[in-house]
This record gives C-alpha cells, sequence and structure tokens, in this order.
C-alpha cells in the first residue's frame, strides 16, 4: 500500500515531512497516514511535469495510446487488488468496485488510449490562394483535483484525455480517499509512462490544492467537486488565466410520470439515489411523482429502501455502506433536522443505524416528503437522502425541476416518448436519462450548468478542453501587393 508523493517517476515523502490520518469508514479504524503535500511538494511536481512536456507532446499520438492500453490492462490485471483498495478506503460495497467502479475505470483509459491518435485538426475554407489549417494542441501542465467519492473512477476520467492529448499532470487526490489512485501512479510506473508525465500530490485542499489552482505554471485546472470549492479554485486561477473546467454539486430531479412502468421507475429511483451511499453528484435526489401514482409508488420504494442491507463493505452481502467521513455523516443527518423544522415528513430512515455498525459512519437509507422550496429540496445532501415532491401536470415537473440552481442530472420514466423528449430539452441540465439513470460511458460527455460547472469529462469534448485550437496560414500562391507603396 503506497502512502507517498509520487514526483518525478518517484515516491517521495513531502519535503515539510507532514502526514494525514486515512481512516477505514466501516471502524473509524486507521488504515495508513500518507504523505501531506504543501506549496512546496506542488512547485516540484509541476517542475517535473514541466521537464517532462516537451518530450511527451512530440512523442506520437499513437505510443501515447499504446501507454494508456497497457495501462489499462494493468489495471484489469490487479482488478482485485484495486477493488479491495477502494472499499476498504471509501466504503463502497465490494460488489460495486468489483462490477464497475474497476471495470469503467479500465474502459475509460482504454477509451483514450484508442482515442491518442484519432484527434483530428481541421481544413477552413478561406480566401483563394490561401490553405488554412487548424490543429489541436495540448494545454502543457495541467492541474487535476479528484473527489474523495469516485477516486479510482475519477483518476481515469481525469487523467484519460490529458494525456492522450499530450499534456502533463499535476493530479491531487483527496486526503480522505488517496489509496487506490497512489496504486494507479505505481501501475503507470509499471506501463513505462516516462518520468514526471503524471504526478500525484495528496495532501489538503487549503495547501495543496490552492497551490496547484492559483500556480503560474499550470495551464489549466480541471476541479471535481462542491460548488463553493469550485467558485474558489475559479478565484485562484485567475493570477495567469488559466484554463478552468469544473465538475461541481447537483439536485438531479428524477422524474415519475403517471404511465411509467412503476416496478422500473422503484428499482430506478432506488439506484439513482442509494447507490453508493447517495454520494453522487447526479444522484437522483429530488424523487418528483405525479399525483396519481405517488402513493402507490411510495409504498413500493419506501418497501425497497428499508430492505437494503447495510454493512461492512468488504462482504459481498452488503449492498450499501458507510459514508466516507464521519463530518459527511454528521452533514447528512444535520438535514433530517433541517426537514423537520420545515414540516417535511421522514418516511424512512433518518437516522445511524447502532449495534456492530456503531463505530462506522452509517446513515439508513433516508426519505423525506417537503416542499419544492424547502432547504432540502434545494441543497445538496450528497447522502443517502431523497426529497419526495408531488405534480400534478407536466408542465409542474418542468417547473419544480428547473427551480434550484444546480444542472447536472435528470431524469424521466415515462411511456409518452413525445413527451420524454420535449422535456429532456427542457430541463436545465446537462444530461438527462429516459427510463434510466446514472448511466455513464467514454464516449458521452458528462458534465453540467448552471451551478453544477461547465466543461465536459470524457468523449471528444474532453479531448477538446484539453488541447488548444492553432490556426496555421499558408500563403500558397495569392499575391500580396504591398500596403505601403515607397
Amino acid at each position: 500500500m503506497q502512502n507517498k508523493l509520487f514526483i518525478d517517476g518517484r515516491f517521495v515523502d513531502a519535503a515539510a515531512r507532514g502526514t494525514i490520518d486515512v481512516l477505514n469508514p466501516h471502524d473509524g479504524s486507521l488504515i495508513t497516514a500518507i504523505a501531506a503535500a504543501e506549496a512546496q511538494d506542488v512547485d516540484r511536481a509541476v517542475q517535473a511535469a514541466q521537464r517532462a512536456f516537451p518530450a511527451w507532446s512530440r512523442m506520437g499520438a499513437a505510443e501515447r495510446g499504446r501507454l494508456l492500453l497497457k495501462l489499462a490492462d494493468l489495471i484489469e490485471a490487479n482488478a482485485e487488488e484495486l477493488a479491495q483498495l477502494e472499499t476498504l478506503d471509501t466504503g463502497h460495497p465490494i460488489r460495486d468496485t468489483r462490477g464497475l467502479d474497476v471495470p469503467r475505470t479500465a474502459g475509460c483509459f482504454r477509451y483514450f488510449g484508442g482515442m491518442a491518435d484519432k484527434l483530428q485538426g481541421s481544413v477552413i475554407p478561406v480566401e483563394a490562394g490561401f490553405l488554412n489549417y487548424v490543429q489541436r494542441a495540448p494545454i502543457g501542465v495541467v492541474g487535476q483535483i479528484v473527489p474523495w467519492n469516485f477516486p479510482l473512477m475519477f483518476t481515469s476520467w481525469k487523467l484519460g484525455p490529458a494525456l492522450a492529448a499530450g499534456n502533463t499532470v499535476v493530479l491531487k487526490p483527496s486526503e480522505l480517499t488517496p489509496l487506490s489512485t497512489l496504486r494507479v501512479a505505481e501501475l503507470m510506473a509499471e506501463a513505462g509512462f516516462p518520468d514526471g508525465v503524471v504526478n500525484m500530490v495528496p495532501g489538503y485542499g487549503h495547501t495543496a490544492g490552492q497551490r496547484l489552482a492559483e500556480h503560474p505554471d499550470v495551464g489549466k485546472i480541471a476541479f471535481t467537486g462542491s460548488t463553493a470549492t469550485g467558485r474558489r479554485i475559479v478565484e485562484a486561477s485567475k493570477g495567469n488565466l488559466k484554463r478552468v473546467q469544473l465538475e461541481l454539486g447537483g439536485k438531479g430531479a428524477n422524474i415519475v410520470f403517471d404511465d411509467a412502468n412503476l416496478d422500473a421507475a422503484v428499482n430506478g429511483a432506488a439506484w439513482a439515489i442509494f447507490h453508493n451511499q447517495g454520494q453522487a453528484c447526479i444522484a437522483g435526489s429530488r424523487l418528483m411523482l405525479h399525483d396519481r401514482i405517488a402513493d402507490a409508488f411510495l409504498e413500493r420504494f419506501t418497501a425497497l429502501a428499508n430492505s437494503i442491507r447495510l454493512g461492512d463493505p468488504r462482504s459481498p452481502d452488503t449492498e450499501m455502506g458507510p459514508l466516507t467521513s464521519a463530518q459527511h455523516r454528521d452533514k447528512v443527518l444535520s438535514y433530517v433536522s433541517i426537514a423537520a423544522e420545515q414540516g417535511a415528513r421522514v418516511l424512512a430512515g433518518g437516522n445511524a443505524p447502532g449495534g456492530e455498525l456503531s463505530a462506522g459512519y452509517y446513515v439508513a437509507p433516508t426519505i423525506v416528503e417537503a416542499g419544492p422550496r424547502d432547504r432540502v429540496a434545494q441543497e445538496e445532501v450528497f447522502g443517502p437522502f431523497v426529497t419526495v415532491l408531488r405534480f400534478g401536470s407536466d408542465d409542474e415537473a418542468l417547473a419544480i425541476a428547473n427551480a434550484t440552481d444546480y444542472g447536472l442530472g435528470s431524469g424521466l420514466w415515462t411511456r409518452d416518448l413525445a413527451r420524454a423528449h420535449k422535456l429532456a430539452g427542457a430541463i436545465h441540465a446537462g444530461m438527462c436519462w429516459i427510463n434510466c439513470y446514472k448511466r455513464v460511458n467514454p464516449g458521452s460527455p458528462f458534465g453540467g450548468v448552471g451551478q453544477s460547472g461547465y466543461g465536459r469529462e470524457m468523449g471528444f469534448e474532453a479531448m477538446h478542453d484539453y488541447t488548444e485550437a492553432r490556426s496555421v496560414w499558408v500563403n500558397v500562391d495569392a499575391a500580396m501587393p504591398p500596403h505601403f507603396k515607397r
């Protein structure tokens, strides 16, 4: 288990020798202490990335892709170790890290490994006698900040397109869940990535993250996390006007109409909010039910929520594990009191389970019925906490769905495809799922609007976000009379 910084191809201690304890969310026990990067460590990492950039950016795109493909193979070869490490560190149930997180991580690196030599420029029709073509050029050194909720998967989402496009990277994993990301660094060294191409500096946001965001030699900062922190990233980045990509909070509207397949919608709504203990920015945290089916839906949905098996995430029988930290558990539970103060009804959960789970950071699946302007319907709780809202018409559903500052994920459950396509285009969100929820693929752009951020992960959009357009004009045979005659 690696617990040091990864700079210039080597694992090293932090310059100040500081460390951060990494805790097991199942029982609060110490897993390890990791090196805590500070500003001087980020500076060392940026310098290493600068030195590596010329050779890496000039390397044949197919060769960069080959290294990413080899990394994908190594992730698959070490899949069980990575799954166990991710489960230990984050509390994700092992069935999810085995079945989703690790395969998606390998798949993302494989996608961008294949994409590396597919990024094409363009030729622009301009005046006769001139050739104008546009190249996609890498930005240079990019800084990336990975959150604690899906550290392994988000590491691939960040690194894949940046490296395929020819950039070098300084990546800050979350200080809460750095272990799987540091293991990826080991696998990258094994795959043969040149020294300095990728550097990893786990540390606190107010020290390592702040320095990375403000560093004058970093050309882009890509951040996934809270909207409040995203605003601070933008402020810190203004010194050199670096490019900023933000994937921030969400308050996803998951809308069930009266003609929906209720069995599919009940199961889909549970997946939308309770997968990964609700710790997902795209979670369907506002469950909107048509008046005609609301009571029948809630009867089934509440029974399903109450049946979810909480327990040690390392057990294959566990369906929902702990939240990632004690502080976050307490924040989620605080919203139960907030809901009650505003007159909401708690239909299920609303508590931390006792007994053998009392030492961990667990919260029972929680269902609260509230009003659309209540705090629990407006603020991101980021836990296994769903707010139920009722509506009576399509227009009312759309108005409620768009009545937040967020705009990341959304969902619709209906057999009426004309309604589905109309509303999918009208909901203020970067993504909409119809008769499903939380589907992701490396080829499909992922990101939000409004207070959910800007820029896109994955697909061709991600490659464009990690490159600059360079316009080149060539005078082929155009006559150029002098503008100033003597």
